[in-house]
């Protein structure tokens, strides 16, 4: 099996991209330009990391104002799980009454990558959430559009993994998604998975680039992003209730990935999933 830190080493490269602030409904609050570059020292048992961030001149004329950081690794906290394709999700360990949380995913695929931040205040409600679209600029693929309903509707056949952080060895199961409209505004989803064919069903409204699941004890918010991305955000973390952070990203037409990292009801970090999945029908 391959080492986490040589999943780790496929995000390599100097990224070209912005960070981009998101309101909770996912409007584009404000955009800042950067460069994120990731180098292997010493046959790559060190990786320097460099990000600089690009802010408008105060004076409204001139050079942006440039932050800077920089940071070296030669080894991956216990918050932190790759898959052998790049991807990756960091984030809170356990979840606690009066503690921010949240997690980080990230995507990497056709030399561009996708990544998630969203943090929760001490309240358990969503304080920031922020989209970073990244692209190595000698290659110039373009980006997706944004995501739509549309995009999602019809069967998806997937392949998922689910990774542990105490080590254990990953699990490996098929997974089927199918979305469809009822009565033109709402969207019934249904997920059959592992090798027990659990099948989970829920619905959703439909308010634009918003779904709202509110019919568990504890409701999340999909909200539909520029190039092709999605991320399912709990309403608010909560004592004593399971919770799971989820980001989508829809590569082709008919391809997606989408990662889930899970909590139990004591807030403990208990999994994290990646599925890979084709549409094989609309």
């Amino acid at each position: 099996m391959v080492s986490q830190w040589e999943n780790f080493l496929q995000n390599l490269g100097e990224w070209h991209g912005s960070f981009t602030q998101l309101s909770p409904r996912g409007e584009v609050l404000q955009d800042t330009p950067s460069i994120i570059s990731l180098e292997g020292l010493n046959d790559n048992k060190t990786v320097r990391l460099k990000l600089r961030r690009f802010y408008p001149n105060p004076s409204g004329v001139g050079e942006p104002e440039v932050s800077e950081l920089v940071r070296e690794y030669q080894g991956l906290g216990r918050d932190i799980l790759f898959f052998d394709n790049g991807a990756f999700c960091q984030g809170s360990i356990q979840l606690a009454p009066y503690s921010e949380s949240g997690a980080e995913f990230g995507f990497i695929y056709n030399y561009r990558r996708l990544r998630f931040v969203q943090l929760y205040n001490t309240d358990g409600n969503l304080s920031n959430l922020t989209l970073i679209r990244e692209k190595q600029l000698d290659k110039n693929v373009p980006e997706r559009p944004p995501l739509t309903v549309d995009d999602l509707l019809g069967e998806w056949q997937g392949e998922a993994v689910t990774m542990y952080p105490d080590s254990r060895s990953p699990d490996f199961y098929s997974t089927k998604l199918q979305l469809h409209l009822e009565s033109g505004d709402r969207l019934i989803q249904k997920i059959t998975f592992g090798s027990n064919a659990t099948v989970i069903s829920s619905s959703a409204s439909i308010d634009g680039s918003v779904l709202n699941f509110n019919e568990s004890a504890s409701p999340v918010q999909v909200l539909l992003l520029p190039d092709g991305g999605s991320c399912t955000l709990p309403v608010k973390i909560e004592s004593r209730k399971s919770i799971f952070f989820e980001a989508g990203w829809l590569v082709e037409p008919d391809l997606r990935f989408r990662m889930i990292r899970s909590y139990n009801d004591r807030g403990e970090w208990v999994s994290l999933t990646l599925v890979k999945e084709r549409k094989i029908s609309h």
